[in-house]
């Protein structure tokens, strides 16, 4: 139960003085709901403001803070034209304060004429004249020492102010309490860190106090990683059991080429690990196409050998059933019976697979969240296969945990190659199997980029490809992060596809029904499509050998990962294959950068470090669309430089301490709660 001296910080921000239903929204759309959320909003830089009696002498593009006189109004009479002020310095030079919208009645009121104010805000040029738009502050004269010579300017959403923002975040900073000292003390004084309650003060006043930052970055890995180890604490209490297949399945099996080392030394680690009482918890990290099937394969058949169940979890449905159908490929001719459950399988096919579960008679169970639900209930689950793990979280694990009287053996699956930093953030608990080489038979891929212009061009590279006996992708772009957006931008791309290709176009998006999706993927697969127009619903485990060509419109909208996802949906069939990335005209620098990688390298740990560096932890991982938590204070900097620190921290704490009971004990449990980290505080043996 959360600590009550923690409970002001988690306050609804809706009590707050000022905010009402029109500040709510923006708040919420930055995710600002209680106090906490607010604290921990730290500001993004600062204005250093410029104090000049002379405006001749102010550079343009710096925040100032001047005596104005205004002396004229200029309103207009289009609606969108905005209400200006004209206002003059000491010395008569002339400058625009500029306001848009349609109530001209406020800034006349602001800025009655003759009436000498401070005014406060960013000095643009506006071609040969000088503007100021919606200056942040208009004060009388006496009360200009109190604007602030250094201002903290935050992130905002529409309909936020840096104003309002700050005066929110003053609020909230008043329910911080004084919390008791969770940090090792020599620690603490060897890295000159202030106490909690005076960094996160010192942070708002001023974004680049490097040591109040750094300070609470450290809080937010140290409550991670000690979550983390009280997780593996937690596993080692459990009761698992050994599993050691006698490997007839296994032996049975026909694969066209040998395993490579990589994919048999993870094999053997695994198979170490199934053997052991304790429950394994392992991550399985991979390249695109580095074979992770195979791995989970020969695991779940070691699980079946030995007379236990398996169970593969996927994040979605397309990649559930592409699964089920790779295993049953991979097993035919094997004495054993592999089904799926979704959210899909309804009546007596439901009814069937839960009984068969319940009876033994279903040796391996893929499935999507569903195979969570009460309703499903294993004789004897040996090991659960998560893929895509980061879409999951660490609730659901604990829930699969209790779907077997002693816990199941867990091994985790992720496509996307992680930072080392980021494994050590979000899986701390787990020992790490990697899959560093390529199985034989991978052809190279090929990686263009052109600028969407050349549209025309592109199609007609397209209609080549298919004549040829080609099959290709084509993935439309991210449109403002809108699903709705994403299908009418696939619609409309397929429809202008059709117009030059006909019934040869398939079409699948997320907002489809699951047997649309089905259909349309079955159509590809098959060879009756040649051309799939698709979001990034294909984006993980869609495999069809035969397509050797994968458009990518929109490119410079996407991060590293999710592109080299995506490239990855090609090469694997005996041809070389291409991937075309169309890119807008006016590229930022991090988007040329970002391609010109994609250009250079197929290295899938090498893109992940760079979009780590780029876009952040959440990102990289899938968290932030998730509900997974994202860090909040912690940058991958941050994280490079403190997480091994934080680790052995939270371990040799653990190792004193295992039920946090003594007084840094429960300080350190306060940490989880700030940090939300209760699932973990709920594994000591106290609760």
């Amino acid at each position: 139960m959360r600590p009550d001296i923690l409970n002001p910080l988690f306050a609804e921000i809706s009590l707050f003085k000022g905010i009402g239903p029109a500040l709510a929204r923006p708040l919420e759309r930055l995710g600002l709901a209680r106090a906490a959320d607010v604290a921990f909003h730290i500001p993004v830089s600062w204005v250093d403001r410029h104090l000049t009696d002379e405006l001749d002498m102010a550079d343009a593009g710096r925040v100032i803070g001047t005596m104005l006189t205004p002396v004229d109004y200029k309103a207009s009479s289009s609606p969108r034209a905005p209400f200006r002020v004209q206002a003059i310095d000491k010395r008569a030079n002339v400058v625009s304060l500029v306001y848009f919208g349609k109530n001209s009645g406020w800034p006349r009121k602001l800025l009655p004429l003759n009436e000498p104010k401070f005014v406060s805000g960013k000095l643009e040029a506006y071609g040969d004249n000088l503007q100021m738009v919606h200056p942040d502050y208009v004060l009388p004269p006496e009360e200009a020492d109190t604007v602030p010579a250094r201002e903290s300017v935050y992130g905002l959403s529409e309909g936020l102010t840096n104003n309002r923002m700050r005066d929110i975040a003053a609020q909230a900073l008043t329910r911080a309490p004084e919390l008791p000292e969770w940090i090792e003390p020599s620690l603490l004084a060897r890295k000159g860190w202030p106490a909690w309650r005076e960094a996160l003060g010192r942070v708002h006043a001023d974004p680049s106090d490097a040591k109040a930052r750094e300070r609470l970055a450290y809080d937010e890995i140290f409550a991670g990683q000690l979550a983390l180890m009280l997780v593996r604490q937690s596993s080692r209490r459990r009761r698992g059991v050994s599993i050691q297949g006698d490997g007839r399945l296994r032996d049975m099996l026909k694969l066209p080429f040998a395993p490579t080392g990589a994919q048999r030394r993870s094999i053997g680690e695994i198979e170490g690990d199934m053997a052991q009482a304790t429950p394994m918890l392992r991550l399985l990290q991979g390249d695109v196409g580095s074979g992770k099937t195979l791995v989970a394969l020969m695991a779940l058949l070691n699980a079946v050998e030995a007379g236990m169940q398996g169970a593969m979890l996927a994040p979605t449905e397309i990649l559930a059933r592409q699964h089920y159908e790779t295993l049953r490929k991979m097993g035919s001719g094997l004495p054993i019976e592999i089904a799926i459950l979704t959210g899909r399988e309804k009546g007596k096919v439901r009814e069937a697979t839960l009984m068969g579960l319940a009876d033994g008679s279903i040796d391996i169970l893929v499935g999507t969240h569903a195979i969570f639900q009460e309703a499903v209930q294993y004789k004897a689950l040996g090991l659960a296969v998560i893929d895509e793990q980061h879409r999951f979280g660490v609730a659901q694990r604990m829930m699969l945990a209790s779907k077997a009287e002693r816990s199941p053996h867990l091994l985790v699956m992720t496509a996307t190659p992680i930072p080392r930093t980021l494994t050590l953030t979000y899986y701390g608990e787990m020992e790490v199997s990697r899959l560093d080489e390529m199985p034989p038979g991978r052809q190279p891929i090929q990686t263009l980029v052109m600028a969407a212009t050349r549209l025309d061009e592109v199609v007609e590279a397209l209609a080549r490809h298919v004549e040829g006996g080609g099959q290709a992708y084509w993935v439309c772009p991210l449109v403002e992060e809108s699903e709705t957006s994403d299908q009418a931008a696939a619609e409309m791309r397929a429809e202008s596809l059709r117009a030059r290709f006909g019934e040869r176009v398939g079409l699948v998006h997320g907002r489809m029904k699951g047997p649309d999706k089905d259909a349309a993927m079955e159509a590809f697969s098959a060879n009756r499509t040649q051309i799939l127009v698709a979001t990034t619903v294909i984006e993980v485990g869609v495999d069809v050998p035969n397509s050797s060509l994968i458009i990518i419109e929109g490119a410079d909208r996407f991060g590293l990962a999710q592109l080299h996802q995506l490239r990855g949906r090609v090469g694997r069939g005996d041809k070389p294959s291409t991937c075309l990335l169309l890119r807008g005209n006016a590229l930022g620098e991090t988007s040329r950068a970002r391609l010109a990688l994609m250009r250079e390298t197929n290295d899938g740990f090498r893109i992940a470090e760079e979009d780590l560096k780029l876009r952040g932890a959440g990102e990289v991982l899938g968290t932030r669309q998730s509900g997974e938590a994202e860090l909040k204070v912690a940058t991958p900097e941050h994280v490079a430089a403190l997480v091994d620190s934080a680790r052995d921290d939270a371990h040799l704490l653990i190792e004193r301490d295992g039920g946090l009971d003594s007084a840094r004990g429960q300080a350190a449990r306060t940490c989880l709660y700030l940090f939300e980290k209760d699932a973990a505080v709920g594994l000591l043996r106290g609760g």
